[in-house]
């Protein structure tokens, strides 16, 4: 599948070693793929290792069950020097009936590095489309409540 550098998609069949006590998926097995698909996502737009800086506002809508097939939708939304915020959207669906259901969504902020694990600067995103320039803004909202927020723990 063709999709630009800037954006990645992966599906993962959830099987029964990735559920908890009470029969669903872990959260924990689904922070674990989040990470990664942020990582392969990051990685592949700048060329480079990336690291993780921050997740935002994970929010677990909807249970995800043993048999569906879970598929994370990736976006780089926005670049600043080094760093890029990953916007990830998670679709679970029952793949006997193919109804699907958004279960969560997040933003990772990634930090591109080189070998010495040293930040370096990464290609600026430049958005096209109506909706990644509604991502663009929305990342640069969240980007600034990051740093009011980090002022106010400072204090």
């Amino acid at each position: 599948m063709d999709m630009p550098a800037h954006q990645l998609s992966m599906s993962v069949l959830m099987t029964p070693d990735t559920a908890n006590f009470s029969g669903n998926v872990h959260g924990g097995t689904i922070l674990k793929l989040l990470d990664q698909v942020a990582y392969a996502c990051a990685a592949r737009y700048a060329a480079c290792y990336v690291v993780t800086m921050s997740v935002d506002q994970v929010v677990f809508r909807q249970p995800i069950y043993v048999g569906e097939l879970v598929t994370f939708l990736a976006s780089i939304n926005h670049t600043g020097t080094s760093s890029m915020e990953v916007g990830i959207k998670v679709v679970a669906e029952n793949i006997r009936t193919q109804e699907a259901r958004h279960v969560n969504s997040c933003f990772f902020t990634m930090v591109a590095v080189d070998e010495n694990r040293k930040p370096v600067a990464v290609t600026p995103l430049r958005p096209f489309t109506p909706d990644e320039k509604r991502r663009h803004a929305e990342a640069l909202d969240r980007k600034e409540l990051r740093r009011e927020m980090d002022k106010r723990a400072r204090k």
